[in-house]
């Protein structure tokens, strides 16, 4: 690795830290800020990023694309024999997911709360969405897989967004480890049925 590089990782290192200390209120994280806490010159983070906010930008993606990278030991090879159902390998993710979320709220709300004020292919939720789909591996049509994932992953964020009143209007308590794992369960199982009936009614066609 270069010492470009290097330095490079560096800053996002301690940007990402600064999200967390900051509870991902990115207005109290200055460009003076990061680099007097990573030792660099100012100057240093238009350079290699453009802007504090790029820089911010791709924190968040580096994070969330290592917590997707860990659904397997090779991102490449999503077709290695697991043992598991397409149904509970989508449950292990999900939750795995689901709990990158809690753990790391602060990245977690700027992340889902950008995507939404900018929907695009290229976004978090997208990538997300792409990796869920990859834990269905019975021939389904792509279409299928495409929008079960995008469910998923809607239904993830608008509950941890609602974590709040989750136990009131939809109950379950989403601070516990168990109140996560039972509603991925419940949405998933739900999905999972109503892919069985689109197969049930092309069949019948």
């Amino acid at each position: 690795m270069s010492d470009k590089e290097k330095t490079k990782n560096h800053i996002i290192e301690i940007t990402t830290a600064l999200l967390k200390e900051y509870n991902g209120d990115a207005k109290k994280i200055t460009s003076r800020l990061i680099a007097e806490r990573a030792h660099i010159g100012l100057g240093s983070i238009n350079y290699f990023f453009g802007s504090k906010e790029n820089l911010i930008t791709e924190c968040i993606q580096r994070t969330i694309n290592k917590m997707l990278t860990g659904f397997t030991p090779d991102i490449r090879d999503f077709t290695k024999a697991d043992g598991l159902s397409d149904k509970a390998r989508l449950i292990s993710w999900a939750s795995q997911t689901f709990d990158f979320l809690f753990e790391n709220p602060a990245i977690a709300n700027i992340s889902i709360l950008s995507d939404m004020q900018g929907y695009a292919a290229d976004s978090n939720s997208v990538y997300t969405q792409r990796g869920f789909s990859f834990a269905i591996r019975s021939k389904q049509k792509e279409e299928t897989k495409k929008l079960l994932a995008f469910i998923l992953v809607s239904a993830m964020q608008t509950a941890f967004l609602a974590k709040n009143a989750a136990k009131e209007i939809l109950g379950y308590d989403l601070y516990t480890k168990t109140g996560r794992d039972i509603f991925i369960f419940d949405t998933v199982s739900l999905l999972f049925q109503g892919m069985d009936k689109e197969e049930d009614t092309v069949n019948e066609i």
